[in-house]
């Protein structure tokens, strides 16, 4: 075997201890968690360093991957973003007073309105996912190409087991 991790050494504790369980779920999901918490740190470093609250990067980039015009309806993002109406509004205002949104009437239907991601709210969110695919593919330099591969497809097939 290679190089042991703190999760082998938990569950080779855990195995003296219970011999009678099959701790090979902690030996994947424990690690998973692991990395949530440092991807996590990661990425609110990222953000800072963006000038950037976690939660404004998810509206922003929503609405940059939307491409041209940068608008969606606050339904919409509060479909991407899974925040409660009263928060998504919040939200908004927030950014409109940071410049990075402004609200617009909806041309197809004057009562609704589009949230539309301003120019400086795109340099903001281009210099984020800039810095945070940099940042990100350094804390992957462990694995080749094909193992991120398949990595990625082995995790999405468990996410995709749990959204059944």
């Amino acid at each position: 075997m290679s190089e042991l991790d703190e999760v082998d050494r938990i569950v080779g504790a855990w195995n003296t201890q219970r011999p009678d369980l099959d701790f090979s779920p902690l030996e994947v999901l424990s690690r998973v968690d692991r990395l949530t918490r440092l991807l996590d740190r990661a990425r609110r470093d990222v953000f800072r360093r963006s000038d950037l609250e976690p939660w404004e990067w998810d509206v922003l980039s929503a609405l940059r991957r939307a491409g041209a015009p940068f608008q969606l309806s606050p339904k919409q993002l509060l479909q991407q973003t899974l925040v409660s109406s009263g928060t998504m509004t919040n939200r908004i205002d927030r950014l409109v007073g940071r410049r990075f949104v402004r609200r617009e009437s909806d041309p197809a239907d004057g009562r609704s309105v589009l949230v539309t991601l301003t120019d400086d709210g795109r340099i903001r969110v281009d210099a984020a996912i800039t810095r945070l695919v940099d940042v990100e593919a350094d804390l992957l330099q462990g694995l080749s190409r094909s193992d991120r591969e398949r990595l990625a497809g082995l995790l999405r097939k468990l996410s995709l087991s749990f959204d059944a």
